[in-house]
């Protein structure tokens, strides 16, 4: 099934793809959700804070596209706009951030269109976060459509700065005064100390979790030694 074709210019056509973007929205969430019980099995702690998604809306789909020079058309729509579906993942620690888009990565019904690694390289704004454009299957009666997702990945705190900055910036229209993107430039350099020291604690709680594991099964080790020692002294001393 293609539904790029001009041909499918139609308000049925409309349905069925924001059907296919619904859909899409689904599959991604399940997967992050499942990730994410994996994680709490494995490792005893979830590395995701909560999922948002959304559909961009027809105005602002309409917008992007003349801001591009393309027709209105549902053709340009799906070709040209990548972020139409779009998840927001937000983690805990820096480091769950590219675990999660690894192990998305790694699953093999998702293909992975492109990278932006805002964090390693942030905007001149000061923004920081992990973008991944995807296609996943979408099966229908008919056939399989795979269908993009946007994927942004980020931390509490690198959400909560991009929040304010997007409020910014609908306000003055993408024009802030200087004085004000000099401040949200330097929120974002706390954010970024943040999230370090916030991983850093979090590094040193665990070591002291391992360190009281590895005691725990040193005592269980001695005691069951001991057990041993006394069972064999108590048979041997029955023997006798």
């Amino acid at each position: 099934m293609d539904y790029t074709d001009s041909s499918y210019d139609s308000v049925d056509s409309w349905k069925t793809i924001i059907l296919l973007y619904n859909s899409a929205l689904k599959e991604i969430n399940t997967k992050l959700e499942i990730l994410n019980d994996e994680f709490q099995h494995v490792h005893r702690y979830n590395p995701i804070e909560h999922i948002k998604s959304r559909i961009k809306t027809p105005e602002s789909i309409v917008k992007k596209l003349r801001q591009r020079g393309y027709e209105s058309t549902i053709e340009n729509m799906v070709k040209y706009v990548n972020d139409i579906a779009g998840i927001r993942v937000i983690c805990s620690f820096t480091s769950d951030i590219y675990n999660i888009a690894e192990m998305l990565a790694n699953q093999s019904d998702i293909n992975v269109l492109s990278i932006k690694d805002y964090i390693s390289h942030p905007k001149e704004s000061g923004y920081k976060s992990y973008h991944m454009i995807v296609t996943v299957p979408i099966f229908l009666s008919d056939g399989c459509v795979d269908t993009k997702v946007e994927i942004q990945i980020r931390t509490v705190a690198m959400d909560f700065w991009a929040s304010l900055e997007h409020k910014i910036n609908y306000k003055f229209e993408g024009e802030a005064p200087e004085h004000i993107k000099r401040e949200l430039f330097e929120c974002a350099e706390m954010v970024s100390d943040l999230d370090a020291k916030m991983m850093s604690l979090n590094d040193e709680i665990k070591g002291f979790a391992a360190s009281e594991s590895e005691l725990e099964e040193q005592i269980e080790r001695q005691k069951r030694a001991a057990e041993r020692t006394l069972l064999k002294e108590k048979l041997y001393g029955e023997a006798e």
